[in-house]
């Protein structure tokens, strides 16, 4: 009798997790059946990011850095894996560089972003960068693997915790990376991947009041206008970049700068 293959169950990430969707809904996706999120689950992912958020944020720039390479390395030591869901192996080395160089950015940002400002009077006045707290993500479709990464580590890499709705068109790519992100040292939660129906998810993240900030390269002209207004609510930055960029100024696309004046002596 011939044996019948174990097909893989595709579900959502969330805190850290792997739960199916509260609703039980799936979509077809790339010949295979995919968790379809709804707003009950947009509601955990922001919770668990928020919850996730000061253990991130709290860690050093330098440990940030050394976790952001650990995903680099897990999505190397895979790399045949992610080909197969992505474009081809070119696109996954070319992920991994990005990884690592946005991680040797996170303890740079505060001398390249920070300054010491000169006052007129007995004060000492410096400014540094601080996340925004809890980033929604809605990636790009193309390129499935490397258009997410290059929209999630930004926000990651500065210190806060990221919501993603994944490809709608290509999410097995985005699933393979978060079994990579929970075998690796993020913490969880700090970073939270849903797949479903963009026109569905987005517009809940965009908003949700526990969102500080959205970015929203994945959806079309019509689309994005409409979560920018969504977002005026609670009044969220909003965020568009390219499905393939890397910039330290994206990273600070998702930052604070606080100045702080302290007294000095006489």
């Amino acid at each position: 009798m011939a044996r019948l293959p174990v097909k893989k169950t595709y579900k959502l990430f969330i805190g850290g997790a792997f739960p199916r969707s509260e609703s039980g809904r799936t979509y077809e996706a790339e010949g295979q059946n995919v968790a379809r999120a709804s707003r009950k689950d947009v509601r955990d992912a922001v919770r668990a990011a928020r919850s996730a958020f000061p253990k991130w944020a709290g860690m050093t720039a330098y440990n940030r850095g050394q976790v952001l390479y650990r995903i680099a390395e897990m999505i190397e030591a895979r790399d045949s894996e992610f080909a197969e869901l992505s474009t081809g192996l070119e696109e996954v080395e070319r992920t991994v560089d990005r990884i690592v160089w946005y991680a040797g950015w996170a303890d740079k940002l505060a001398q390249v972003l920070g300054s010491s400002n000169p006052v007129s009077g007995p004060y000492f006045n410096f400014t540094v960068p601080e996340p925004t707290g809890v980033v929604a993500v809605v990636a790009p479709d193309e390129p499935p693997l490397l258009g997410l990464v290059s929209r999630v580590l930004p926000a990651l890499t500065g210190g806060n915790a990221v919501v993603a709705v994944a490809p709608e068109k290509h999410p097995l790519a985005a699933i393979e990376l978060a079994e990579a992100l929970a075998t690796s040292d993020v913490p969880g939660g700090a970073v939270n991947l849903l797949t479903g129906h963009r026109e569905e998810l987005a517009p809940w993240l965009a908003s949700h009041m526990d969102v500080n900030a959205i970015d929203v390269t994945g959806a079309d002209d019509g689309g994005a206008a409409e979560l920018e207004r969504a977002a005026a609510d609670n009044v969220k930055r909003v965020v568009r970049g390219g499905p393939d960029t890397q910039s330290p100024w994206e990273i600070a696309s998702f930052l604070e700068l606080k100045t702080v004046w302290h007294p000095v002596g006489q």
